[in-house]
């Protein structure tokens, strides 16, 4: 996703205020900051990392604070280092109000993004693209994914109905009949067939799938079937998965994938460091 519309993010934000507020609203700021202040912050990094969800926290800022006024320091998809301003905004006491909600967002997809530029710069001079999965937050596939774009990342299917994937739970007797009623039903609909073995990746060859996504290969065997894969459908895609971290993605990589799909980008990655500073 290049783009991130307002209709994926208004509900959550609109959600995570009225979460944050509860039936009494911010009873901190409505006692300790007078109703006339005037205040003026920035949204600085505290590490290097890269920048996603400036227009959602803008956006909780204006909800809480009407008349505050926004300005983006930095843009989406942007690297930035400890000390970077991100966003500067000016307003009264509600940007208080607004403060964590704001950064939650900014944090999380952020993160989110940062992890997915590590991993895409370990990958640069080879073949082989970084891709997301479905394991993302619930509710927040479109966020999440957009944050991977913004990384350097490639978006995998959105979910179950976009593209057809044969996983292990999905293999039996029945195999060449589901994929030619499949491509009855939707003609131009991908399918990746999922192999564990090299008795498998023979069978989803012969289903003429789009892509072969070989899980938990590693090694001589996985060279292999790269190559094997290359021979006989050289028109195939191939995707590896499967435990793939920082320190061995550079390796699989060389192997010669054209894609390698990675859960922990969107379910394990750790919050960009940000913090709003008084100007």
């Amino acid at each position: 996703m290049k783009s991130l519309p307002p209709a994926a993010w208004r509900a959550l934000l609109r959600d995570a205020l009225k979460e944050d507020l509860g039936r009494e609203g911010d009873v901190t700021t409505r006692f300790f900051v007078p109703p006339d202040a005037r205040l003026e912050f920035r949204v600085v990094s505290r590490e290097a990392g890269v920048i996603c969800g400036l227009e959602i926290a803008a956006a909780a800022f204006k909800a809480c604070e009407p008349r505050a006024r926004v300005t983006f320091l930095a843009r989406d998809g942007a690297r930035v280092v400890p000390g970077r301003a991100v966003l500067a905004v000016k307003g009264g006491r509600g940007l208080l109000t607004a403060e964590r909600t704001a950064l939650n967002f900014l944090q999380r997809l952020s993160g989110v993004a940062s992890l997915t530029r590590r991993f895409a710069d370990r990958v640069k001079g080879t073949r082989a693209k970084i891709l997301d999965t479905r394991k993302t937050l619930p509710g927040w596939r479109a966020l999440d994914k957009y944050a991977v774009a913004c990384g350097g990342g490639v978006n995998h299917r959105f979910g179950l109905f976009d593209a057809a994937m044969v996983k292990d739970n999905h293999y039996g007797a029945g195999l060449e009949e589901g994929a030619a009623r499949l491509r009855r039903a939707f003609p131009g609909m991908p399918l990746i067939v999922e192999c564990d073995t090299a008795a498998q990746v023979t069978r989803a060859l012969a289903l003429r799938p789009t892509v072969v996504l070989l899980d938990n290969m590693r090694g001589p065997r996985l060279r292999r079937e790269i190559r094997r894969i290359r021979a006989l459908a050289p028109r195939v895609k191939i995707e590896v998965s499967g435990g793939v971290g920082l320190q061995d993605v550079r390796a699989l990589a060389r192997l010669g994938p054209d894609r390698i799909s990675i859960g922990r980008l969107t379910h394990s990655a750790p919050a960009l460091d940000l913090g709003l500073d008084l100007a």
